[in-house]
């Protein structure tokens, strides 16, 4: 299998607004957040990508995920990515 990219989005007419996320096809996943087709995301269109990793081990990318979605890892986020 191919890699897997843990990303983080920006709104841009919410800058302040972030989503995380793990996928093995960016630019497709970003059309989905940006035609709305993402609950979670589709109040505050459009998105652009902010940062992401590459990962060719799966579990490393969910774990990863994981991490910036927890408390030190979005602080880790927001200084360093």
């Amino acid at each position: 299998s191919g890699m897997k990219y843990v990303y983080i989005l920006r709104s841009e007419n919410f800058p302040d607004r972030h989503y995380t996320g793990v996928t093995d096809d960016l630019s497709l996943r970003l059309a989905r957040h940006n035609t709305g087709q993402v609950p979670h995301t589709s109040k505050y269109l459009p998105w652009a990508v902010k940062t992401y990793v590459a990962f060719s081990d799966e579990k490393q990318a969910f774990e990863f995920e994981k991490y910036l979605k927890s408390a030190s890892g979005r602080a880790f986020a927001k200084k360093r990515l």
